[in-house]
């Protein structure tokens, strides 16, 4: 009598098997040498430097500050007014963002670059029908 060969399901099933009981002690294997190829990897990455002497090193932090220019510019709406304003940018600079403060009752219902870029607009609407509103409108310019 002759024996046939497994099929490729039994075969793979084998397979499985035999990882699943074997799971932890696999496991315990494999662990140790990826942290040992994650800290080699690491070491590259820091150019031989400890964790300690790459947080002390100069960062690129302190040179974005100064490509950063806030501006802003006061408004103004009478009561129930609704208006556009625009907040213009140092020279050169290019507007990115803006927004408004006030402590009135005032929506924002447009925000958006100028044409050039150069300033920043903010439509705004005063809901109140009996009080004027101020506040202050901003842009954030790149230079």
């Amino acid at each position: 009598m002759k024996l046939k060969h497994p099929s490729p399901a039994l075969v793979i099933a084998l397979i499985a098997l035999f990882v699943s009981l074997s799971g932890t002690a696999v496991a315990a294997g494999v662990v140790p040498l990826a942290k040992r190829a994650l800290v080699a990897n690491n070491a590259q990455k820091l150019q031989g430097k400890t964790a300690r002497q790459v947080a002390s090193l100069a960062g690129p932090a302190s040179s974005a500050a100064s490509l950063v220019a806030p501006a802003s510019a006061p408004f103004s709406l009478a009561a129930g007014e609704e208006k556009e304003f625009s907040v213009p940018c140092p020279a050169g600079g290019k507007a990115v963002s803006g927004g408004f403060a006030t402590p009135g009752v005032v929506i924002g219902a447009d925000t958006h670059p100028s044409a050039d870029g150069g300033s920043w607009g903010v439509y705004l609407i005063n809901l109140s029908e009996t009080q004027p509103a101020s506040g202050t409108a901003y842009a954030m310019c790149v230079r």
